[in-house]
């Protein structure tokens, strides 16, 4: 009998790309970027694209997703995206290319195939989903760009007429595509109409898409925080994130008013850390979500850590390194131990800043409801779609928790809280080691 993995349906994701070499990308922006700038431009919108379609293939069992690379070799593809299936785009014009790849899909045995482009930067995960469904009842689909081509196109088997005698970069491709597969009796669905980016006039659109697909939410969830609420939101603020939801338990002392003044919205949650960030997270709105610990302080830039991490392909969250803050004896041990924890297992904590996409963790329903190691269960969950990494740049964590208990007695704790959570034990139980 064949396994259960061999008989799920396997889908394939195939992105047509580029690797950036200045001059040699979005040649019709040089006018209104220069060189490096169409480069830069080029490489932001490879990017965006190569993420959603990463976390939609992280979301959906059985979907492999591939990279198709002009311009350099495979290995040159995976020094600029990381650990991708990275392949070379066969010679020929572009419909030889599409082709080639489909073909190749299919003889590895994909049921449907979907190749997009990077030109489209409001093409996200729901609208694949779509293509994805469409092709349930249409053996080809199309998603139409409103310069008359197509952004994205998917399969059920092989085509190759829709992708032969076809004027490559004129208004009428989409046309001529559908004229073909009207010939051999294959019926296409279509799409919404979507716009992509080839000359100066698309950039203020595609900018706008592009910064929707990095807003930031940040949610912080405090009890009684007010001595280090004010500090975090100052660092908070400077970076200018999408949104900045304070999930308050219910503080007796000035968190609210503190967080209330600095502009951040506050919303009162059930006490108990899970819960009040799984409230938080169903109210935002960002692509992006940073859940952060009252007493930690992310790096700076860190909108622009968080982009570059949840955009390599693969990685299902992330986190900061961790470092704690003041002259706390024993720190350069823990720091250590922690760094070395996030290299052999990849398991970050919360006190480090965990980051995902919202579309994931809501996938994944959310923390657990427990007092207790809610993000060692999470990361661990998070792991089965693939790995958490750990940024090179310091989120900075204050010292308290080892001042308060002893340095050697909380890390002695700690490792006990462990063990008994690898061993089953309720976590109810487990939070009765905290004390």
């Amino acid at each position: 009998m064949e396994s259960e993995q061999a008989m799920k349906q396997k889908d394939a994701i195939i992105v047509m790309t580029r690797l950036p070499r200045e001059g040699g990308n979005k040649t019709r922006l040089i006018p209104a970027l220069g060189s490096m700038g169409a480069t830069a431009f080029h490489e932001r919108l490879a990017r965006h694209a190569i993420g959603r379609a990463s976390a939609y293939a992280l979301m959906h069992l059985g979907t492999k997703l591939r990279v198709q690379l002009e311009g350099g070799s495979a290995e040159e593809g995976r020094n600029w995206l990381g650990k991708v299936d990275c392949r070379v785009q066969k010679n020929g014009d572009l419909g030889q290319r599409l082709q080639a790849a489909v073909e190749q899909a299919f003889s590895e045995g994909a049921r449907r195939v979907l190749v997009m482009g990077t030109d489209c930067p409001s093409l996200n995960e729901p609208l694949l989903a779509e293509a994805f469904d469409s092709l349930d009842r249409a053996d080809l689909v199309f998603g139409p760009a409103a310069d008359g081509g197509y952004y994205l196109v998917g399969l059920t088997r092989s085509c190759p007429e829709v992708f032969q005698n076809i004027e490559w970069g004129g208004p009428q491709v989409l046309k001529q595509s559908l004229a073909a597969a009207a010939t051999c009796g294959v019926h296409a669905a279509l799409l919404e109409v979507r716009p992509d980016v080839d000359v100066a006039e698309d950039l203020s659109d595609a900018n706008e898409r592009l910064a929707e697909g990095n807003t930031l939410s940040v949610i912080v969830p405090t009890l009684n925080e007010e001595p280090h609420l004010l500090k975090l939101l100052e660092r908070l603020k400077q970076a200018s994130p999408h949104e900045l939801i304070i999930a308050d338990g219910g503080s007796t002392d000035r968190t609210v008013a503190v967080a209330e003044l600095a502009g951040a919205r506050v919303i009162s949650a059930p006490q108990g850390r899970a819960s009040q960030m799984n409230l938080a997270a169903a109210m935002a709105t960002g692509e992006f979500l940073l859940f952060l610990h009252a007493d930690t302080l992310p790096p700076p830039d860190y909108p622009q850590v968080i982009s570059r991490v949840l955009q390599s392909p693969g990685t299902s969250a992330g986190a900061f390194r961790f470092a704690l803050a003041g002259d706390l004896a024993g720190a350069p041990l823990i720091e250590s131990l922690v760094h070395l924890r996030c290299r052999l297992q990849g398991t970050p904590y919360g006190d480090q800043g965990l980051f995902i996409r919202r579309r994931i963790f809501r996938h994944l329903g959310g923390f657990p409801d427990w007092p207790v190691l809610e993000d060692l269960h999470m990361v661990r969950r998070l792991k089965r779609l693939g790995p958490v990494r750990t940024a090179q740049q310091e989120a900075m964590t204050s010292p308290r928790r080892w001042e308060n208990g002893g340095t050697v007695r909380t890390f002695l704790r700690h490792q006990l809280m462990l063990v008994a959570y690898h061993l089953g034990v309720p976590p109810r139980m487990i939070a009765r080691l905290r004390s």
